[in-house]
């Protein structure tokens, strides 16, 4: 597959590296932050560089997550000993500061949050958390996308914010476990209106 290069040798090196079906989400989701980013008078360079690289670990084995968390010296909550994947963004930020050069803080948060999303994040984040969920593909995983879609053409926190109210209502229904950081995003988005 030829996916877009992202003008980084090192990053674009990881990105063929990954298979078909993750190289197409990673172009679906930099389509998804482009609009949103255009949208919103925010970069699109930075909001699509985060895009196309927010699931460069997502196919590391749990055991390498845990691992390379170590190594970087990220702290790793409960949840996500029990739960290794939602490790795959912070150590995919890592990945992109260490071997790929890439030391934007926000493209760097954006992938580090692009999962749990949390408070006080800037508006590449809240662009990179939600275009990886309104991938065109992931429409039966989220029955509510084309709402939320409508939401973020207009108000990207007011999106995050019912896209993590629907994600935190299936959570407790199936029993799942909640990582705090999508609690500590929810209530500052309450808190600032959505």
């Amino acid at each position: 597959m030829t996916t877009r290069s992202s003008g980084n040798a090192a990053l674009d090196a990881i990105i063929q590296g990954l298979s078909e079906g993750q190289q197409a989400h990673l172009q679906r989701t930099r389509e998804q932050a482009l609009w949103m980013a255009e949208a919103h008078g925010f970069d699109p360079e930075r909001a699509g560089l985060a895009a196309l690289a927010h699931d460069i670990a997502r196919a590391m084995p749990e055991a390498e997550l845990l691992e390379r968390a170590a190594a970087y010296g990220i702290e790793v909550h409960p949840v996500e000993e029990r739960m290794p994947v939602l490790l795959h963004g912070q150590v995919g930020s890592e990945i992109l500061r260490r071997e790929c050069g890439i030391d934007d803080p926000e493209v760097l948060e954006a992938v580090w949050w692009h999962t749990t999303f949390n408070r006080g994040l800037g508006p590449i984040a809240a662009i990179a958390f939600l275009a990886d969920k309104l991938d065109p593909a992931k429409a039966d995983r989220y029955p509510y996308r084309d709402r939320i879609v409508r939401l973020a053409e207009q108000d990207l926190g007011a999106a995050a914010l019912a896209f993590i109210h629907e994600e935190l209502v299936a959570a407790l229904a199936d029993g799942r476990q909640i990582h705090p950081a999508y609690i500590e995003a929810r209530n500052e988005l309450l808190g600032s209106g959505g």
